[in-house]
């Protein structure tokens, strides 16, 4: 057993730091979006097609991306991955030079090609690695950790780097980040490419010739459930710190708090900070509690939460602990219902973990070709956030959040009883 944990050490690190960049680069498109608003002087649904185009990606590349991993493994998907993930932050850079929307919708989408391959890898191998389920459910979430430490310090980056004068609010206000992120890609690509890295679940397989399978992961209703409710997660997830960064950033005449952007940013950052907190949370107390519990749980909580946030007049300001470029802690003045959004972070933290886990629970055989399909759903980060924009130009942003409401009782209802498996005749071996 020592000896199998000190020779996963390494492999777990480097998932852990793919984890990372995955979230610093999706996340660039949150404060993106207040950026496109402004320079292109765009709707708040346009403001998130950059979003849409990073996560619909994921629509087009999940099951390819499964196959890739079947055929040449986990490593070499990875490399793959980060060099197109390379690709398209160079050219969302390059959209800052030719201050082009549509060069910026292009770098979006072929970075979500990226980060979907990324997913493929680290998710299952995460899991993989875990001993039992509740092992494999705490490596995601102390993978989660990483993954919240980059979405905490995107929006708060890019919101400092904006300044506080409109005028200045561009794309190539956000090119130190962009650098940074190229940087952070080429290293990962020097030292994975020197990293044994195992193959679970895949390895016996290649080079095999198979007869064809009658059953596949969609044989398996918890799978599909757990298809349904990760496309939903991850749209709750996103649109949460999305529109609420349209709504605070906003015109006051237009319905928004006209809030300096590096102010807002530091909002939006202390979700993903407290997302971080609950996913180290959840990675401590993930071999006590099972999935499913952690996830009826926080669903609920998350429920009350948003109801809290809708109901709550707006007029009402509290001083809120947010957390601050400088890499400390400010007070941020924001009407309570923002304050209640941002503590769904702590909520969703824990989410993402325990639906792969309960998808992708039993699937044996089937769990590589099951990652892929799970990516597709990820399209949810983009889709949903663009329904709830489009409802904020029609009635509030107040009112969209009945999209992540509706959202969060159907993750409930897998939490409770969607999540079971009723598909176990068939053979995974």
């Amino acid at each position: 057993m020592n000896t199998q944990k000190k020779n996963y050490a390494l492999p777990i690190a480097m998932m852990f730091a793919l984890f990372f960049m995955i979230a610093f680069v999706t996340g660039l498109q949150n404060p993106m979006g207040v950026i496109v608003k402004n320079q292109f002087e765009a709707s708040n649904f346009l403001s998130q097609l950059g979003n849409l185009a990073n996560f619909i990606a994921y629509a087009f590349m999940g099951i390819p991306a499964g196959i890739i991993l079947q055929r040449v493994g986990y490593k070499k998907t990875a490399l793959a991955a980060i060099a197109v993930g390379f690709v398209g932050v160079t050219i969302t850079f390059l959209s800052g030079q030719a201050a082009s929307f549509g060069i910026y919708l292009l770098g979006a989408f072929v970075s979500g090609f990226s980060m979907c391959m990324l997913n493929v890898v680290v998710n299952p191998l995460l899991n993989g690695l875990g001993a039992n389920e509740k092992k494999g459910n705490q490596l995601i979430q102390f993978g989660g950790t990483l993954n919240s430490t980059g979405a905490t310090i995107v929006p708060v980056l890019v919101g400092y780097l904006m300044g506080t004068e409109q005028s200045s609010w561009t794309i190539s206000k956000a090119n130190p980040a962009l650098l940074l992120a190229m940087a952070i890609f080429v290293l990962a690509y020097l030292v994975l490419f020197f990293v044994t890295i195992p193959e679970p679940f895949i390895s016996r397989e290649r080079g095999v010739k198979k007869e064809k399978d009658k059953h596949s992961a969609l044989s398996f209703r918890h799978f599909i459930f757990g298809m349904v409710s990760i496309f939903i997660y991850v749209g709750v997830e996103v649109g949460i710190p999305n529109i609420g960064n349209l709504f605070m950033t906003g015109a006051v005449e237009e319905g928004g708090l006209g809030m300096d952007p590096s102010v807002a940013g530091t909002v939006v950052g202390t979700y993903w900070f407290l997302m971080l907190v609950g996913r180290l949370t959840g990675g401590i107390l993930g071999s006590r509690f099972s999935s499913r519990s952690m996830l009826s749980f926080v669903s609920s909580i998350a429920i009350i939460f948003t109801l809290l946030a809708i109901f709550m007049p707006t007029e009402v300001y509290v001083n809120m602990p947010v957390f601050q470029s400088d890499i400390s802690f400010g007070l941020a003045k924001v009407p309570v219902g923002i304050m209640f959004l941002v503590l769904i972070g702590l909520c969703t933290s824990v989410m993402w973990g325990s639906i792969f886990n309960l998808a992708t629970s039993g699937l044996g055989k089937y769990t590589a070709a099951a990652s892929g399909l799970f990516m597709v759903m990820v399209c949810g980060g983009g889709i949903l956030p663009a329904i709830q924009a489009a409802i904020a130009d029609i009635s509030g942003y107040i009112n969209s959040y009945w999209v992540v409401f509706a959202g969060l009782l159907f993750i409930l209802y897998y939490a409770i009883a969607g999540y079971r498996n009723i598909n176990k005749d068939i053979s995974t071996q």
